[in-house]
């Protein structure tokens, strides 16, 4: 049968809805965002020069001075390789410091050139070297022209955005599937605290500490992981086998691993004095310009949709969180599904801790604070029902970064951290609130 009309549309927003949200989202904050933005690296070089050019032609002679930034080296080289394929004449070029940029002009001019332009960046044309030259009339400055863009869509700030949701998304694969259970797990921040400090101190106390070797480094996230995931099977044990409910049970576990935590440290921060370099490899790294954590939730995303989706495992806890009784009369065994996926969330919240702490190379136990409204917010926003039975990794990716992109996008309009809190808190509300409306249309058409 041929879908029409209404039924169609629904399908659609059911389906793709909380893209489209995305999408939208990201299309309002890169419009109240949009401002003039200067050029940087090769395009800004290439512009700039084909202003000199235009200017001067084949009579320019000119000097470079910017400062020592790797974009900065790039608008270097595009000038320097314009103007002289150009036909122009390049006497100086300095990446640097104002006293070299000064050097650089001297020896230019004692050599006899009769500099008539001079390339810079915003930043390098307001040094006091460069002013003096330009009240002598003698030369015109050239800086790479400005383009309206938005500062959401700035390479920089979307690499930032997806670096910091990474971690959030990532334990939010857990939490997503303890929510299907119609669970909950409000210990993930504690543990990402625990899993932190677990690595740091093995490394400060039995690794070798800064000196320590790949061999130490690979203990100490293995062991901390492993810790992460006892915590889990903690909140499974006292979920299954006490048949406490699941708010308190990992509300304890929430205590007992922040507790824990503080104690193993003493309340203090193990620092970059205790860690080797190569603990900031893991959260640290961008193979192909992209973060680690990033590489990391991309992979773990595929693997959960797929178990989620096409296998047996997945399919038992959809049938668990639908029906627990009939998923019972049907051999499925909830006691057994339930300690493996809080272990499973445990261990998540691990991997999340070793990434935050690998990235800011740092072991404390302040980490995680709150974090467990933040995942619990991106599945939610992403689609996944409190009532158990119903969500999608996907939504849940879709979901982080719906509410990361909301964070940003009144971080650069300069919004105060209170009215974001209000906001966030709004849009979680409103994401429960659709879903409640969907269940009882839903129902009133059974």
């Amino acid at each position: 049968m041929q879908l029409t009309g209404p039924p169609l549309l629904r399908r659609l927003l059911s389906d793709y809805g909380i893209v489209l949200v995305l999408l939208l989202l990201i299309v309002v904050i890169s419009l109240l965002t949009l401002k003039p933005q200067s050029l940087t690296g090769r395009e800004a070089g290439e512009a700039t020069a084909n202003e000199v050019l235009a200017a001067f032609g084949k009579d320019a002679v000119v000097a470079i001075a910017v400062p020592a930034g790797a974009e900065d080296r790039q608008f270097l080289a595009a000038v320097r390789e314009r103007v002289e394929q150009g036909g122009g004449q390049v006497v100086g070029a300095i990446a640097g410091a104002p006293a070299q940029a000064r050097l650089m002009l001297q020896q230019a001019t004692s050599a006899g050139h009769r500099i008539n332009a001079v390339a810079v960046t915003g930043k390098s044309r307001q040094w006091p070297v460069l002013e003096d030259v330009g009240r002598k009339g003698e030369v015109r400055f050239f800086v790479p022209p400005t383009r309206m863009w938005p500062d959401f869509l700035k390479l920089g700030n979307l690499l930032g955005v997806a670096n910091q949701t990474a971690i959030y998304a990532i334990i939010a694969v857990g939490m997503t599937m303890v929510i299907i259970l119609r669970e909950i797990d409000l210990s993930v921040g504690s543990v990402v605290a625990l899993s932190s400090v677990t690595a740091a101190v093995f490394l400060k106390e039995v690794g070798g500490g800064a000196s320590a070797g790949y061999g130490e480094l690979a203990i100490a996230c293995l062991l901390a992981m492993l810790v992460a995931a006892a915590a889990g099977a903690m909140n499974g044990l006292l979920v299954t086998a006490a048949r406490l409910p699941s708010f308190i049970a990992t509300l304890a576990i929430m205590l007992m691993a922040r507790g824990l935590a503080q104690r193993i440290t003493n309340q203090e921060s193990i620092g970059d004095t205790w860690l080797p370099p190569s603990f900031r490899i893991l959260g640290g790294g961008s193979p192909g310009g992209i973060p680690n954590p990033v590489w990391i939730m991309i992979v773990l995303y595929a693997v959960a949709h797929f178990v989620m989706s096409r296998t047996a495992f997945g399919r038992k806890l959809y049938a668990i969180g639908g029906n627990p009784e009939a998923a019972r009369l049907c051999g499925i065994r909830l006691q057994q599904m339930k300690f493996v996926v809080f272990t499973i969330s445990g261990g998540l919240a691990g991997l999340g801790g070793l990434l935050l702490s690998s990235r800011l190379n740092c072991g404390d136990p302040k980490y995680g604070d709150m974090y467990e409204l933040e995942v619990i917010a991106a599945a939610v926003v992403g689609g996944t029902s409190l009532m158990g039975g119903e969500g999608r990794m996907l939504g849940t990716l879709i979901g982080a970064f719906i509410i990361a992109v909301i964070r940003n996008g009144m971080n650069l309009l300069g919004i105060e951290s209170s009215v974001q809190n209000v906001v966030l808190g709004a849009v979680l509300a409103g994401a429960v609130l659709a879903d409640q409306l969907k269940r009882r249309w839903q129902a009133g058409r059974e």
